[in-house]
């Protein structure tokens, strides 16, 4: 008898250890999920903000907005926008992007687009400002016009987005055209400028490790550049 009431015990025992290891390890896995699910909705939130916030071809003049995340980084990243003709690149703007980062979440405002996602899996919530017609090619060229911008929250927390808009713009005469984006998603861009039936390539023109998407428009049309100099400056909210 004294041997099954120590079996009985044991095995109360065993079953309350095998208890609480599930326990931890679904208290672990809602744990993951509420992580993953309080980043995505910061991701979301962000690329609404950016295309609020961010509005170089409707705004001129001085306009501001908010950016708000729970977690993550805001900076800027070296960028390039270029334009080409059947001759080489006959424009180079530094347009630079704006990015928020937080765990495996990333969202980039690039040249008037806004992308969600990492590589070839972004998404391109907003469109660059880059039509096209039979006849004429019009390129807008955001550019940030500011920095080694950087800003961080850990508990919850947001960011000012000033802006002070102009434009020029520059014709470019007749020709055949392409446009090269530098970006590190280039899978939304390349889809982008496909629906837009352009011929699509991509190609490092400095070497630096990051490839430009290019666009080719086939035809002769007139072209226009367009720059939306943004003057950026991104303060603590």
């Amino acid at each position: 008898m004294r041997s099954r009431g120590q079996s009985n015990v044991v095995g109360v025992a065993l079953l309350l250890g095998v208890t609480v290891v599930a326990l931890g390890t679904l208290t672990a896995s809602i744990g993951m999920v509420v992580d993953s699910n309080a980043a995505a909705a910061d991701a979301n939130r962000v690329a609404a903000d950016f295309d609020d916030a961010l509005a170089p071809v409707a705004a001129t003049g001085v306009h501001r907005g908010r950016v708000s995340f729970t977690e993550g980084r805001l900076e800027t990243v070296e960028r390039d926008l270029r334009v080409l003709d059947e001759g080489g690149v006959v424009q180079h703007v530094r347009v630079d992007a704006l990015v928020f980062s937080t765990d495996d979440r990333r969202v980039a405002f690039l040249a008037g687009a806004v992308v969600r996602g990492t590589s070839d899996g972004g998404v391109m919530v907003a469109r660059p400002p880059v039509t096209s017609s039979r006849e004429m090619l019009v390129v807008g060229a955001p550019k940030l016009g500011t920095s080694n911008v950087s800003v961080a929250a850990t508990t919850g927390g947001s960011a000012v987005l000033r802006t002070n808009v102009t434009h020029e713009r520059v014709k470019l005469g007749d020709g055949t055209y392409r446009v090269a984006v530098e970006t590190s998603t280039p899978g939304a861009w390349r889809r982008h400028f496909e629906r837009e039936n352009a011929t699509v390539s991509t190609r490092d023109f400095d070497d630096d490790g990051v490839e430009s998407v290019v666009a080719a428009y086939s035809g002769e049309r007139v072209a226009y550049l367009v720059v939306h100099d943004m003057r950026l400056e991104v303060t603590h909210g």
